[in-house]
């Protein structure tokens, strides 16, 4: 009840629409009372039935003439006022899943990297899509019109028992079988929701994964399994679906068949009460009219029901995600961070993925303003993880590291980042044009201060010979783009930002020798006047950096520049030499083809 509760508090901010749309129904169902009463009425006035023979009467015009008009009006009146009750339930549905989804997408936002790691991406989506979809089935269904169930019912019922006490008796007869089993119903469909809304995310998440990353399963040939896959899991979605339909459907029928059921008896019961003078025809039809009103709610239960199932499990994974702490949280009292001299120290620094053993231990990194330090290791020695620590992606779990002598925790994550630029492995492009991607964080970016970032990023020329140049669409991640192309505009994105601290995560991996010249020559200036960080396995940034770090298994055991590291004849020495070397003849041979390009 608690995950209902808070649901409900959530739609009490739009109170008003939330005391209109109860007042729409309170009216309407007035107005649904009286019409029954004044058709009732019409007949009596119209005619009398005696024990054999019924008897037409004379009224005048006038009479009818207003009992006709009374039921007109009444029939507009509850129209009206059911079109209200359903404009304001509909829209304040909407208005409460809209900060549903405005909430999650804002913690999503927010949540460390640790979080992400943990979650898969599709699970997110269907939290995100068909939960909060619940939800707003819940505040139309459940938080409403459970009230104007309970409403009607009573309302209706008092109607019954006034005209006919006996009749409405017989009527009712099977309202706690009815109530029993829909308390049995709700509390099954609940668990078999929350099942099949667990499938619905693992489906997701395999769709997702497929649609990411088609290429390889194309380049496999592994069309086949991932159908397969994705056939085993649809059915398995398919068949929970399909038994939770199938008990809303028993539900409905055993519903469907006392009504069925009471009506034939209440014809045979209320047409001895006729003929005995104990009931008039018009009293008659009144009740039918009643018990018709009736089957709404009667029917609706079932819907009712599976919107607080559907409400209870899909509010617990949406809650999930809200109450969700983040490893990195900002201070009360967290300052801004103007922009730093960029003076960054890991002073004992060790860091943890949850229970796992440690990634750092006890790391001590000082990197004066201005110094490039490279960062070499095995995978899995923990590079990604130092460059990680910087902007707070995740927090150390021992020690600290301090930005200009202040501790990196003490200020807003905003500033913080603001401060530090970051060229990521794993390049993502928005589905934008050039210009877009290269200005995304930098709203107030002019055209100069683009084409002058691209220019540094050795990306100018290239656009420009697109037929619509920075007007170019790169597509979904940049698929328009290479490989050197997409990493170069991730450089200028970077560049853009003008962070005095440069994160390059082997930012140069993936292209070829000669673009990776360009690079080279343009980053050289951008890295001027800032403290670097480079995760690099090529040569020309490793010997050019003002310290090394040699990684192995969390821990630097080599620490100094590329002739120190040399002399000591350690593991640099080593890596130099099975994979560092033998760039230089490659590097050597770019450099002079581009210089024999340049002056033809």
């Amino acid at each position: 009840m608690s995950i209902l509760l808070r649901i409900t508090r959530m739609a009490y901010l739009y109170r008003t629409r939330l005391i209109l749309a109860y007042l729409s129904f309170f009216i309407a169902i007035g107005f649904s009372l009286l019409i029954p009463w004044l058709f009732g009425k019409s007949i009596d006035t119209l005619l009398i039935i005696d024990k054999t023979e019924i008897i037409p009467l004379n009224p005048g015009n006038g009479e009818l003439l207003l009992l006709a008009s009374l039921l007109l009006a009444a029939s507009i009146m509850r129209g009206f006022f059911d079109f209200a009750r359903t404009y304001t339930t509909d829209s304040l549905s909407q208005l409460v899943t809209y900060d549903f989804r405005n909430q999650i997408y804002d913690k999503l936002q927010h949540v460390s990297f640790a979080y992400h790691d943990k979650e898969h991406t599709g699970n997110l989506m269907s939290k995100a899509t068909a939960d909060v979809e619940a939800i707003r089935r819940f505040v139309n269904m459940g938080l409403i019109r459970s009230l104007e169930v309970v409403v009607r019912t009573v309302a209706v019922t008092s109607m019954m028992i006034w005209i006919n006490w006996e009749l409405a008796l017989i009527s009712l007869i099977f309202v706690p079988f009815l109530v029993i089993r829909s308390t049995l119903v709700m509390s099954r469909l609940r668990r078999m929701w929350l099942h099949v809304q667990e499938v619905n995310g693992e489906l997701v998440t395999v769709l997702q994964e497929n649609l990411v990353g088609i290429h390889v399963v194309k380049a496999f040939g592994s069309e086949n399994f991932e159908r397969r896959k994705y056939d085993k899991k649809a059915q398995e979605l398919r068949g929970e679906y399909y038994e939770s339909e199938r008990l809303q459907g028993t539900n409905s029928a055993w519903m469907s068949l006392y009504f069925t059921f009471a009506l034939g008896i209440i014809v045979w019961f209320g047409g001895w009460e006729i003929i005995r003078g104990d009931l008039t025809a018009g009293e008659m039809g009144s009740f039918l009219l009643f018990l018709n009103q009736l089957t709404f709610p009667i029917r609706s239960a079932a819907q009712i029901i599976n919107s607080f199932s559907r409400a209870i499990s899909s509010g617990q994974r949406i809650f999930e995600v809200l109450d969700s702490s983040s490893p990195v949280e900002e201070k009360p009292n967290a300052r801004e961070m103007g922009r730093a001299s960029g003076h960054v120290r890991f002073e004992d620094a060790s860091f943890s993925y949850e229970a796992r053993s440690a990634t750092l231990k006890g790391v001590e990194i000082d990197a004066p303003p201005g110094q490039v330090t490279a960062i070499l290791g095995a995978p899995g020695s923990g590079k990604s993880t130092i460059v990680n620590l910087i902007p707070r992606f995740y927090d150390v779990t021992g020690g600290r590291v301090t930005i200009d002598g202040e501790d990196i925790r003490d200020f807003t994550l905003e500033s913080l980042r603001r401060n530090v630029g970051m060229v990521q492995q794993d390049i993502f492009l928005f589905d934008a044009t050039i210009r877009d991607n290269i200005a995304y964080g930098v709203s107030n970016a002019t055209e100069e201060d683009i084409i002058n970032a691209a220019k540094i990023a050795q990306l100018h020329d290239q656009i420009m010979s697109f037929a619509n140049g920075y007007d170019t669409w790169v597509g979904e991640r940049g698929s328009t783009l290479s490989g050197g192309q997409r990493q170069r505009l991730s450089i200028a994105r970077t560049v853009l930002v003008n962070p005095p601290i440069l994160i390059l995560d082997d930012s140069t991996s993936s292209v070829d020798v000669e673009t990776e010249r360009q690079i080279h020559q343009a980053m050289v200036n951008v890295m001027k006047g800032r403290t670097t960080f480079v995760i690099a396995h090529r040569l020309s940034t490793v010997r050019e950096a003002d310290q090394i770090l040699v990684l192995r298994d969390g821990s630097i055991v080599e620490k100094g520049n590329h002739i120190e590291l040399m002399a000591k004849r350690g593991i640099y020495r080593d890596i130099y030499e099975l994979q560092l070397r033998p760039q230089e003849e490659v590097l050597l041979d770019a450099s002079l083809a581009g210089g024999d390009g340049g002056d033809n």
